[in-house]
């Protein structure tokens, strides 16, 4: 093989991949904010889901970019796991688009004619608007005259190789077909494109390097490579990230399975439909054809499994935060039993409790910075008081006996009162990783005792220690507020007296009303909670206990 073809092949692969480069990122440059809102607007039904999908695709031509910015989508909760397979199903489709370029422009145009025009304009308009979007779509531009002109120059090299290189003994059979699918799917893998992939497969069956049938084999493993890049992603991930890519494989995976399968039927199916249809027959057209085909057949398989697919990773790859956010006792069996309704509701706002007073103790001690257990204490503690809240509700749409009833809201109560213990927890763990420490001695000494004041108030207000006293939270709540007086007095003296800058001085009363707020919400929670679970007499739920088993038995 002369040196002139192999120094082709690898030019033109890595001008394609440059174009592919510049002209994902244009794109998604200039429309990024267009996505954004098709991606929160545009998923309610899988329908549109599907139509996204394949639209965003198109536009930013790189379902690997669609899929990743999925999964940031499902991460931040502004998409459910259901609205983002339903996008994930249109991006397989949507990837199509490369393949069809390629085979209907890149194959029966004379590239050159177009491509240098567009790199040229594309250029002058990114230099002319930079960061502006007209910028964008003149890298975008410059990018798809690249990527046209390295598909030229790789047609070339792959034609000359045809002469010298022949597959034609590696059949899309046994051990063959696993070689093909494994090739496209390294070839996938090493560039994190499918798009790329598919350029080079189809440019090197154009060029008679690889008969079609085994290029159709490639084709099924470079879709499936491109799982790789969701994969990797989503390593050291939220569970809602690793749901989201475990879609996107369990799809490309399902659907490369069943094409390999039925892969001569494909073929013949493609060529039925290209000679009904009037279209070309060439092996890039083809392929196209059938890369479309065996996508657009999985969506179709899998649209009525969805429902059932998004519900079987839900329960997957759980982490603590989510175990710790589901509630223990909450069964809406219980509703029809008040007495054991309120008993268990009582449990839970317990654990409601316990996260929040975790948090205030973190919140306290965290002068190098928020906490790692914040933010999934708080996410755990907001998902138990939306089910509080919501059996609460369900336990209200029954006929209560009037303690019963008058005593319920109090629930509602106490879960706020923990909830904005949670909201201030993080608060004061963020302002503390900004506060300097105080130079001024007795300042320091007198804002500690401050806070060790509050610390021993949170290891008094749990309802459920045998010596909990609701008078003696109360006098501690008393002394605290007492002591944030004269605290609040001391800093704005010492600033004015430049014992600290003035900057300091407001940010140290905005951290200790805070503090003292926080402590204020700990004493209500649990003297609600204490009255709360009072309420129940515990004969009465052992009366409500033995009749449920006698009518069980």
């Amino acid at each position: 093989m002369e040196l002139a073809v192999i120094s082709s092949v690898l030019g033109g692969v890595g001008l394609f991949l440059l174009g592919m480069y510049l002209m994902t990122n244009g794109l998604q440059l200039a429309a990024g904010e267009a996505l954004k809102s098709i991606l929160e607007t545009s998923t309610r039904t899988t329908l549109r889901g599907v139509l996204a999908g394949i639209t965003i695709t198109s536009i930013v031509q790189s379902s690997s970019a669609v899929t990743l910015a999925t999964i940031g989508f499902v991460n931040a909760g502004l998409i459910k796991l259901r609205q983002a397979i339903t996008v994930i199903y249109g991006s397989n489709i949507g990837t199509t688009t490369t393949a069809w370029l390629v085979a209907l422009v890149g194959f029966h145009l004379d590239i050159k004619v177009f491509a240098l025009p567009a790199i040229g304009i594309g250029m002058a308009m990114r230099l002319l608007w930079r960061d502006k979007r007209y910028g964008a779509l003149g890298e975008a531009l410059a990018g798809f005259g690249v990527f046209f002109l390295g598909i030229d120059i790789l047609k070339g090299g792959f034609e000359g190789m045809g002469s010298t290189i022949q597959f034609a003994d590696l059949s899309p059979t046994g051990l063959g077909l696993l070689l093909l699918v494994g090739s496209g799917f390294i070839i996938t893998f090493v560039m994190q494109s499918s798009s790329a992939a598919m350029a080079i497969i189809l440019t090197a069956a154009g060029g008679g390097v690889i008969l079609l049938p085994a290029a159709a084999a490639m084709v099924i493993g470079a879709n499936i490579g491109t799982t790789t890049t969701a994969l990797i992603s989503v390593i050291g991930a939220t569970p809602n990230a690793k749901r989201a890519a475990a879609a996107h494989v369990a799809f490309n995976l399902i659907t490369g399975c069943i094409a390999l399968l039925i892969l001569p039927v494909m073929l013949g199916l493609v060529s039925i439909i290209q000679t009904d249809m009037g279209l070309e027959t060439d092996a890039p057209a083809v392929l196209a054809l059938f890369h479309t085909l065996f996508n657009v057949l999985g969506v179709l398989l899998l649209w009525p499994f969805t429902n059932q697919l998004a519900t079987f990773l839900e329960r997957r790859f759980r982490s603590t935060e989510e175990e710790e956010a589901k509630p223990r006792y909450l069964d809406s069996t219980l509703i029809a039993t008040p007495i054991l309704a309120f008993h268990a509701l009582g449990q839970e706002l317990d654990r409601i409790a316990a996260i929040g007073r975790r948090m205030a103790k973190a919140a306290l001690s965290a002068e190098m910075g928020p906490g790692l257990r914040l933010g999934p204490d708080h996410y755990a503690l907001k998902q138990l008081v939306i089910a509080a809240a919501e059996f609460s509700t369900a336990m209200q749409k029954n006929k209560l006996p009037s303690g019963l009833a008058e005593a319920l809201p109090n629930g509602v109560r106490v879960s706020r009162y923990y909830n904005t213990m949670a909201q201030l927890a993080e608060t004061i763990a963020a302002q503390s990783q900004h506060q300097h420490k105080i130079s001024y001695a007795p300042l320091t000494e007198e804002i500690n005792h401050f806070k060790h004041s509050v610390v021993q108030l949170l290891e008094m207000v749990d309802p459920a220690l045998e010596n909990y006293s609701s008078e003696s939270c109360t006098t501690a709540i008393t002394e605290i507020e007492s002591h944030y007086q004269q605290l609040k007095a001391t800093l704005l003296r010492d600033g004015i007296a430049e014992k600290i800058s003035i900057k300091e001085m407001v940010m140290q009363l905005e951290l200790m009303s805070h503090i003292r707020r926080l402590a204020e919400q700990a004493e209500k929670g649990a003297r609600y909670l204490h009255s709360f679970k009072e309420y129940l007499p515990a004969e009465a739920l052992e009366e409500s206990e033995s009749n449920s088993k006698e009518s069980v038995n």
